[in-house]
């Protein structure tokens, strides 16, 4: 379980400046590495309001994606963060302005009273909440999505917030994988070689904003409603994501010599087998 922190400096819906300034230097960036696709949108009738965006994760660039794709159909979302990234010198104060919510594990007393720390902060922060539902970049052989975690399926039911599917793919090419832990310069020359030379390469991210997940059938206060939820969500990021690889229904042509291929998805469809 985790507990989660607002910034609660932030005022109004307008993004801070400090944050708007990052999103415009992260769109540059990522036109200067590749070439962003967008389609699909964020209802107007869910925008200015708690809205909850959960996304699949396919690399480590695939953040920055993320944000130039927001950034494009005109929305400033926060994302949920470890506090050991919020804890960083430079880079986390200006985080932290941004209003991103903090992630903390074990740091309230009891179960129950994160959970409810964390619904409460979902329920009333200003700006779109980024998730990744896998918890981690996935694994499967396909890159196809991992089974995931409910955390953020019962966050929604929790706080009564609606659910927006982000499928993307293309984000993998633009730097590899790396290493689980970095204990050294040489666990860094594989991601600084792939990302240097992705400007020469030009991947082709591609970023669909599906519709809204319909999670009103399920009640929160029965067994179960987590898993059913999570599964409906994991759905349809995967139905998202079909279309945007058609050409590569199996496994990613790019190949990452370093991305671990040990776990086997239960979204994918049959055709991805």
């Amino acid at each position: 379980m985790f507990a989660l922190q607002q910034d609660d400096s932030l005022d109004g819906h307008r993004a801070p400046a400090i944050w708007r300034t990052m999103l415009t230097i992260d769109r540059g960036l990522v036109n200067l590495v590749g070439k962003l696709t967008v389609s699909g949108a964020v209802p107007a009738r869910l925008r200015g309001r708690p809205l909850l965006l959960v996304a699949n994760h396919i690399g480590v660039f695939d953040a920055f994606v993320l944000m130039a794709a927001c950034k494009r159909i005109g929305i400033n979302p926060r994302f949920m963060l470890a506090g050991g990234i919020l804890d960083m010198p430079v880079l986390g104060p200006a985080l932290r302005v941004s209003g991103h919510l903090r992630v903390d594990r074990g740091q309230a007393t009891t179960a129950v009273g994160q959970f409810a720390e964390a619904a409460e902060a979902l329920r009333t922060t200003r700006e779109p909440i980024i998730v990744y539902p896998e918890g981690r970049i996935s694994h499967d052989p396909g890159l196809w999505p991992e089974r995931g975690k409910t955390g953020a399926a019962r966050l929604a039911l929790a706080a009564g917030v609606p659910v927006l599917p982000i499928s993307q793919w293309g984000a993998h090419e633009a730097v590899y994988w790396g290493s689980e832990t970095v204990n050294g310069p040489a666990d860094l020359i594989p991601i600084a070689r792939s990302g240097l030379s992705a400007p020469l390469r030009r991947p082709r991210f591609k970023v669909h904003f599906g519709t809204p997940v319909d999670l009103s059938e399920i009640d929160p206060q029965r067994p179960g409603a987590g898993v059913r939820a999570h599964a409906k969500i994991m759905q349809a990021i995967t139905d998202g994501l079909v279309p945007l690889r058609r050409d590569e229904p199996v496994r990613p042509r790019f190949h990452d010599p370093t991305r671990p291929t040990d776990t086997v998805s239960p979204w994918k469809p049959v055709s991805g087998s």
